[in-house]
């Protein structure tokens, strides 16, 4: 299957690690220019140098805490200025803190409003004018949880949803530009983020993460944790031109676990 990704643009965001550094890899296979996003300019700089001899596309990196919107100003116009125009947004960032309800104050909802949803409205409001140009793919990174609430994380839970409607909307919006938008669900993926949520759950049962890990991998039909190429794969295809009739679409990458239709 050709993917044509060869020479476009890709900003990735949260891409110092875990899965946005997995897209941004298998972006970079494919010869995308990309610009990786964190707030950790060291972490940045060895993503960059590791992506470096993947692939002929451009890999640079600019620091930015997207709960700013003027941060986010300032990434786009490196992007445009070190790269181009761009032609894929992945909008991604990092989970909220875990905690049942009464665990959180306002000022919780409100930080994770801003980083969870806030973020990708912005993002995407910042860089629309360049994709409306030609088309493009915006692809919002989520949660299983867009399908089942997972227990212990009501803060993901609520606004992961939003960002299904967010999405759902912008591409009935946006597709008369030629602009695809889609969502884009992993379940267990082998990165930190799933270590400690698996820690977390473990402390509060009074067992061990390797004990908490076996009984998460029984829930899932393929047996085991994904890891996170398998989940860049994905969201790869749906920046492709392989994907140009696909867009509203939510996909779990979850090796079967969400039992949801």
């Amino acid at each position: 299957m050709e993917l044509n990704l060869a020479g476009k643009v890709a900003l990735v965001v949260a891409s110092s690690q875990g899965l946005g550094k997995a897209i941004a890899s298998e972006l970079a296979k494919e010869g995308t220019h990309v610009m990786l996003t964190s707030r950790n300019e060291d972490k940045l700089q060895q993503v960059k140098e590791e992506l470096n001899s993947l692939g002929e596309g451009k890999i640079s990196y600019f620091s930015c805490d997207i709960t700013k919107p003027d941060e986010i100003q300032a990434l786009l116009q490196k992007t445009n200025q070190e790269l181009g125009k761009i032609d894929i947004l992945v909008n991604n960032a990092g989970g909220p803190p875990g905690g049942t309800f009464e665990k959180f104050i306002d000022e919780d909802w409100q930080n994770a409003f801003e980083l969870n949803l806030l973020s990708y409205v912005r993002l995407i409001r910042a860089a629309l004018p360049d994709l409306k140009k030609e088309g493009g793919r915006i692809i919002n990174i989520a949660s299983s949880s867009i399908k089942t609430p997972i227990p212990g994380l009501i803060l993901s839970n609520t606004f992961r949803l939003g960002v299904v409607g967010l999405a759902k909307s912008l591409a009935e919006e946006l597709a008369p530009y030629n602009i695809l938008v889609n969502t884009v669900a992993p379940g267990r993926i082998a990165t930190d983020r799933v270590a400690f949520l698996d820690q977390m759950k473990a402390d509060n049962q009074g067992k061990t993460r390797d004990e908490i890990e076996e009984a998460s991998k029984k829930s899932i039909p393929l047996g085991r944790y994904g890891n996170p190429e398998e989940f860049a794969k994905v969201v790869a295809f749906l920046a492709s031109d392989a994907s140009s009739f696909v867009t509203g679409t939510s996909l779990l990458v979850d090796g079967g676990m969400v039992k949801a239709i």
